[in-house]
């Protein structure tokens, strides 16, 4: 919300008491989570103590195969580095693939390089950012973009080729517990998720209606849609999204962070859930045994359908 209404711009600093903070970062701002004592004292002093982070320095090239997103990339980085792979570090997104990415993928992108541990995100500004953010400025003039100083010095520099990546599931209970989907087609899901910070955007819920039109969800599954904002919703209702979720069978909630924090669609004991959240830990979802697998809102319009994990590349 405090993007769509133009509170966050290249070069701010913003800290929030949600860890996902990092979302900041697909405007080219560093946006980083802190504790609540750490809010107080930002509240009543209008300062705070951050070491500044090392770098390192991701680079994007080539493009994604059909059914594959950037929530796939953000799983397999997880995968790859770790859960702690980037502690305490700054992740700056490069290459000759960002410019082709839209707002939305780079806010997935900003927003699970969290789960890498990441400090903060910085993705570049270019045309793309003033397009989205400029209408949005109640002062367009303060719109000054940042970039990296030319002599900048990274701890570490990853090159990924999208098109060599597949669609990605993160198993339970951990989110760098990933795994090509090839590996966990066929299991089955009593309920599937599509919302929250990760990927309850426009972008998400279009995907998804896309490969649900003219079809309807396996009767025995839950399919659960969280509009990510008012403003997103509305765009929904408009453009004819919600009415093909709907359609499909899906039951669409008031937005919000929804079942990811356990505002409805709670699990029951032994039950398997898709989400298109950010976090699979034990007991996120309702009953701590229950399980939560993560995939792209691709992977999960296929799998609502088919009744358990589906690859949706045969929808491409």
């Amino acid at each position: 919300v405090l993007m769509e209404h133009g509170h966050v711009k290249p070069g701010d600093l913003i800290v929030g008491t949600d860890s996902h903070c990092t979302i900041y970062g697909a405007l080219g701002a560093l946006g980083s989570g802190i504790g609540y004592t750490e809010v107080a004292s930002v509240w009543v002093t209008g300062k705070l103590w951050m070491k500044v982070p090392t770098t390192i320095k991701l680079a994007l090239t080539g493009r994604f195969a059909g059914g594959v997103s950037a929530k796939d990339l953000m799983l397999y980085l997880i995968g790859t580095l770790g859960a702690d792979g980037c502690g305490y570090k700054s992740v700056e997104f490069y290459g000759s693939a960002l410019p082709r990415m839209s707002i939305s993928e780079r806010m997935t992108m900003a927003n699970l390089a969290m789960e890498m541990g990441s400090k903060c995100v910085f993705i570049p500004p270019d045309e793309k950012t003033s397009e989205w953010l400029l209408p949005r400025l109640k002062a367009p003039s303060s719109y000054q973009p940042v970039v990296a100083d030319e002599d900048a010095v990274y701890e570490q520099s990853i090159e990924v080729d999208l098109s060599k990546l597949t669609p990605m599931i993160a198993c339970p209970h951990q989110v760098e517990n990933t795994k090509p989907i090839t590996e966990v087609i066929g299991t089955r899901i009593d309920q599937a998720f599509l919302g929250s910070c990760a990927n309850g955007k426009y972008e998400d819920l279009a995907v998804a209606a896309d490969i649900l039109a003219g079809r309807k969800i396996d009767p025995r599954v839950r399919l659960i849609v969280t509009p990510g904002s008012k403003e997103i919703m509305l765009e929904a209702m408009r453009t004819g999204v919600l009415a093909k979720l709907i359609e499909s069978g899906a039951l669409v909630t008031n937005p919000g962070c929804g079942a990811c924090a356990g505002d409805g669609g709670t699990m029951a004991d032994g039950e398997v859930s898709l989400s298109t959240a950010n976090r699979n830990f034990v007991g996120r979802m309702g009953s701590n045994k229950s399980s939560i697998y993560l995939s792209s809102p691709a992977t999960l319009a296929a799998s609502a359908l088919k009744g358990a994990i589906a690859d949706p590349r045969e929808f491409f």
